[in-house]
């Protein structure tokens, strides 16, 4: 998962990012609405954590804009607002949850994880394929049960790879959910990621499952 912090506070969002970060959750900052609006327009994102107020106008004015400009993105607000009537029109504006500062931060990977599975009306913290299971919230891999143990990169391609099962996860789109803009990225990062998992893949019997496409990326497949 890729989330944009938006946030003006530099030392909360440095220290949310490396919370969340802990919990698999890829982060980039920013720390303005137009600094919200450059991201937006060079990466994609899987949610939108959204402080309120910021230096260069009101977050909640901007979600309500942005949505009726068709931004679909789920987006969790932060804010210090904490009366009813905040929440009312935070929640009105657009914002799929509302959280009062000071949050936890495992609260707060708890409520984007649940944002994530909103779309499905009996969707599961569980992905399956094959006897491959994921379970997203303990970030915890398991073959038929036993435990798969993988580095943080590599579950996170994992859990990419699982969600977009049977169909090829182009490079890029890999390259965007594993690394944040801060991060130094090799030319051959995905590839490397992509060979330790299936090293681990290939410890269990299972390394027929992941397929490189060559040119385009990878594909995750139950083919017995």
């Amino acid at each position: 998962m890729r989330v944009l912090i938006v946030e003006d506070n530099v030392r909360l969002a440095g220290l949310l990012a490396e919370a969340l970060g802990r919990s698999g959750i890829v982060c980039d900052r920013a720390t303005s609405l137009d600094g919200a609006e450059a991201a937006l327009d060079l990466a994609r994102f899987d949610a939108l954590l959204l402080d309120l107020g910021l230096p260069d106008g009101d977050g909640r004015t901007w979600l309500q804009r942005r949505r009726a400009a068709g931004l679909a993105l789920p987006v969790l607000v932060l804010t210090a607002r904490s009366g009813l009537d905040d929440r009312v029109a935070g929640l009105d504006a657009g914002a799929d949850d509302y959280l009062v500062k000071p949050a936890e931060a495992a609260e707060i990977a708890a409520r984007l994880r649940a944002l994530l599975r909103r779309p499905g009306p009996r969707a599961s913290a569980v992905i399956e394929v094959g006897p491959l299971a994921f379970d997203t919230a303990t970030r915890q891999a398991s073959i038929a049960g036993t435990r798969l143990d993988l580095a943080r990169r590599e579950a996170d391609l994992l859990e990419l790879l699982m969600r977009g099962a049977g169909s090829v996860v182009r490079r890029s789109q890999i390259e965007n959910a594993l690394y944040n803009f801060d991060e130094a990225v090799s030319p051959n990062a995905v590839d490397a990621a992509a060979s330790r998992l299936r090293r681990r893949l290939e410890e269990k019997g299972l390394g027929a499952m992941l397929h490189t496409i060559r040119g385009l990326g990878y594909l995750l497949e139950d083919r017995r």
